[in-house]
């Protein structure tokens, strides 16, 4: 079956590097875990999701995606200081990732710049925003997704999984 741009189930083998660049930043070769996902969920970056339309199980590749297709590009403005009683019972370090919940209830990752006695220095930017990212993925798996899994965005999902719990608490 070839992968399609929607409502396929596909499960990569993948290694990804900054383009340009050695170091891995992320994989889940040999972990015997395929990353999957349903195609047209939005589950992957749309620059990846894109470049597999086509493939088939067992058909390997490099695929480059660029920054705007990926993690978007760096938002200066995405930069915030704010008073460092905020941060209270945290030991801050430069680098450090931090969690947290948006306005819409969202988690949300920041990255501490910087920090003083009165002040902390956080980047909303993803720690990819702005690189251009190199795939090296291995299609291991492409089904057509069940109405289940459609409904629910899970694959092996049930609709009841799916959807809103109705409170409001981001649960899906």
């Amino acid at each position: 079956m070839t992968i399609t741009n929607e409502n396929c189930v596909v499960g990569i083998e993948y290694e990804v590097k900054e383009a340009g660049k050695t170091d891995i930043v992320d994989s889940n070769k040999g972990s015997g875990e395929p990353l999957e996902f349903i195609m047209g969920k939005g589950q992957i970056i749309p620059g990846l999701e894109n470049a597999l339309c086509g493939m088939k199980a067992d058909e390997s590749g490099d695929i480059m995606v660029p920054a705007t297709e990926a993690y978007g590009e760096y938002n200066n403005e995405a930069i915030q200081t704010l008073p460092k009683e905020q941060f209270e019972g945290v030991e801050l370090k430069e680098g450090l990732t931090l969690y947290g919940q948006s306005e819409d209830g969202q988690t949300t990752q920041v990255t501490v710049l910087s920090f003083s006695d009165e002040d902390v220095t956080i980047d909303f930017n993803h720690p990819l925003a702005g690189k251009d990212l190199m795939f090296s993925v291995k299609v291991l798996s492409v089904k057509e997704a069940t109405a289940d899994e459609i409904e629910s965005g899970i694959v092996g999902g049930t609709a009841e999984q799916g959807g809103s719990c109705g409170t409001g608490c981001g649960c899906h």
